[in-house]
C-alpha cells in the first residue's frame, strides 16, 4: 500500500514515482524532499531531452572570453572561440577528474587542468599532456594513447536572441532551440531581446529550499499582491490589474503578464495585509519613475523557461535568472541584470536604481526566498503529505486573470511526464 495515495500499488511499480490523480493538482512533498528523486532529475531532466540556459552572449563579447557555470549539477565551461563560436563542456579533467577552470569569468585561449597540467584548448579539445612520452627514456603514456580520444565532454549549443543554452541530448532526442521554446516564449524573447543590450552587474543568492520550489513561485501570479508588501502598496502589481498567464502547448513554460491600468475598485483588497497605501511612501519617488520601454502597455512579465530559467520585465528593471541545483534542500540562484546599449543616461540610471526592487534583498523578491525556505523546513519529515493547489480549477490553461494556478499545474503535469512518474486513480 502507498501511504501517499492509499491506492494498492503493482508490484513492478517503485513507490518512489507513484503519483495520485485526483481533480486538483496535489504535489507529493517527497518530490522536494527525496535525494533519490533529486538524481534521477539529473539525469532525466537536466541530461535529458531539454535545453538548459547557462548564460548571456553579451556576458562573453569578445573571442576567448569564458564563463564558468553549471548544467543542472553539473559543472560546466561556456567559451566563445577565436572564431567568435560558442561552445560547452563539461568542466572535468580526462586524465582524474578535476575541475579545469576555477574562475567563474575571464579570457583565456587555452585552460590548465592545476592537478597534472592537462591542457585544453576553448573547445575542450586536449592539447597538452605533461611528461606524454616519458623521461629519460622512462614512463610515459602507453603508445597507444590518443589526444582526440580524450577530450572535455561536450554539450550541444544553441543560442535565441542571445540567450545560450545547451544540452547532454543528441540531435535525435531533443528538438530544435526554437521548437523547444515555442512561439509564445519566442514572441516574448524577440519583445525583450529586441534591441542590444548591455550588462549591468549580477548577484547570487543560496536557498535552502529545492529547486522546484523557485519553479512554482515563479509561476504563481496568486501570490504577487499577497506576499509582496511593496507590490501592492505602490502599485506594480495587484490582482485587479488586467493580465493573465500563457503555457506552451507541452505546458512545461509559462508567460505572466500585467498592465498598469487597474480597477478603481481596488480599494475593497483594503483588509489585506499587503495593502497597506496612505501607511508608507517612499523617501525617493524616483525610484519608480522612468519611461516605458514597450508601447504594448505591459508593465510586468514574468517568463519561466522550463527547466532553469526565468526572465523578468518589472518596470525598467530587467534580467535573466538562472537556477543552479545544488542538493535536494539547496539552490543557488543567479541574477544578471541588463539594459539597452541604447539607453540615455536617465534610462541608464533608473534602471540601477531598480535594481533594488529584485535579487536577494529585493524590495519586492525578497521575501520568496524566505517563504521557500518556511516550505522546505515545514516538509521535511511529511514526503507523503501533499500540497493542494486548484486555485482557478485544476485547469493548466491560459488564464486572462491573476488568482489562478495554472501555469503551475502544467508545469507539475509536464514534470511528471518528464521524471516518467506512474499515476494512480484516486
Amino acid at each position: 500500500m502507498n501511504t501517499a495515495t492509499g491506492s494498492p500499488i503493482p508490484a513492478h511499480v517503485d513507490p518512489l514515482i507513484v503519483w495520485k490523480q485526483t481533480d486538483q493538482m496535489q504535489v507529493p512533498y517527497q518530490v522536494f524532499t527525496d535525494p533519490r528523486i533529486f538524481n534521477s532529475e539529473q539525469e532525466r531532466i537536466f541530461r535529458g531531452p531539454h535545453w538548459s540556459f547557462l548564460g548571456l552572449e553579451a556576458e562573453m563579447p569578445e573571442p576567448n572570453d569564458f564563463k564558468a557555470t553549471y548544467l543542472g549539477d553539473t559543472p560546466v565551461v561556456v567559451t566563445r572561440d577565436r572564431g567568435g563560436v560558442i561552445h560547452a563542456w563539461v568542466n572535468r579533467c580526462a586524465h582524474r577528474g578535476a575541475m579545469v577552470c576555477r574562475d567563474r569569468r575571464g579570457n583565456a585561449d587555452a585552460f590548465t587542468c592545476i592537478y597534472h597540467q592537462w591542457l585544453y584548448d576553448a573547445e575542450g579539445n586536449l592539447r597538452g599532456v605533461p611528461f606524454r612520452r616519458g623521461l629519460g627514456g622512462e614512463g610515459g603514456m602507453p603508445s597507444s594513447f590518443d589526444m582526440k580520444e580524450h577530450r572535455l565532454p561536450p554539450l550541444r549549443v544553441a543560442t535565441y536572441c542571445g540567450l545560450i543554452f545547451a544540452s547532454f541530448a543528441r540531435d535525435s532526442e531533443v528538438e530544435s532551440l526554437e521548437t523547444y521554446l515555442g512561439a509564445e516564449v519566442c514572441a516574448m524573447l524577440d519583445r525583450i531581446f529586441g534591441r542590444p543590450i548591455e550588462l549591468l552587474g549580477d548577484e547570487r543568492q543560496v536557498m535552502h529550499a529545492n529547486w522546484k520550489l523557485y519553479s512554482e513561485n515563479t509561476r504563481d501570479a496568486y501570490h504577487g499582491s499577497l506576499l509582496h508588501l511593496f507590490h501592492a502598496t505602490f502599485g506594480l502589481y495587484r490582482s485587479t490589474q488586467k493580465g493573465g498567464c500563457q503555457m506552451d502547448t507541452q505546458g512545461r513554460h509559462s508567460l505572466i503578464t500585467a498592465t498598469k491600468t487597474e480597477s478603481k475598485d481596488e480599494v475593497s483588497t483594503g483588509g489585506l495585509r499587503t495593502y497597506q497605501e496612505g501607511k508608507f511612501s517612499l523617501e525617493d519617488p524616483s525610484l519608480l519613475t522612468g519611461t516605458p520601454d514597450f508601447s504594448d502597455g505591459v508593465s510586468l512579465v514574468i517568463l519561466a523557461i522550463f527547466p532553469n530559467l526565468v526572465v523578468h520585465q518589472i518596470a525598467n528593471s530587467l534580467a535573466v535568472r538562472q537556477m543552479l541545483p545544488r542538493a535536494v534542500d539547496q539552490m543557488e540562484l543567479v541574477w544578471t541584470y541588463f539594459g539597452y546599449a541604447d539607453d540615455s543616461t536617465e534610462a541608464r540610471g533608473s534602471r540601477l536604481k531598480q535594481m533594488n526592487l529584485v535579487g536577494p534583498g529585493g524590495l519586492i523578491s525578497m521575501e520568496d526566498g524566505e517563504a521557500m525556505e518556511l516550505v522546505q523546513q515545514a516538509i521535511a519529515r511529511d514526503g507523503e503529505a501533499t500540497s493542494y493547489i486548484a486555485m482557478g480549477g485544476r485547469k493548466g490553461e491560459p488564464q486572462e486573470n491573476l488568482v489562478n494556478e495554472a501555469p503551475i499545474i502544467s508545469y507539475w503535469d509536464y514534470y511528471r511526464r518528464a521524471m516518467k512518474f506512474t499515476l494512480l486513480a484516486s
